[in-house]
């Protein structure tokens, strides 16, 4: 891949899992136009978390120490 992956394995998971949430609630709960910005936001959480990187937290400089790299954490 063209990046380095900047999350562990539990926040990636976290991330899916709040993200799934956040577009069930945006449809569901929300509904018409606000409900569908919520889902489309969350989907890129959720996208974050599959690929196991964040733009953001590259920005700020955040990097995996070598355990969590090696799937230790």
């Amino acid at each position: 891949m063209f990046y380095v992956k900047n999350l562990p394995n539990w926040e990636r998971a976290l991330r899916v899992i709040a993200g799934l949430a956040a577009i069930y609630l945006g449809l569901a709960v929300l509904g018409g136009m606000w409900g569908t910005v919520v889902a489309a936001s969350a989907a890129g959480i959720v996208g974050s978390g599959l690929f196991g990187f964040c733009p953001m937290c590259a920005l700020v400089g955040r990097r995996l120490d070598n355990a969590a790299k090696q799937g230790k954490i």
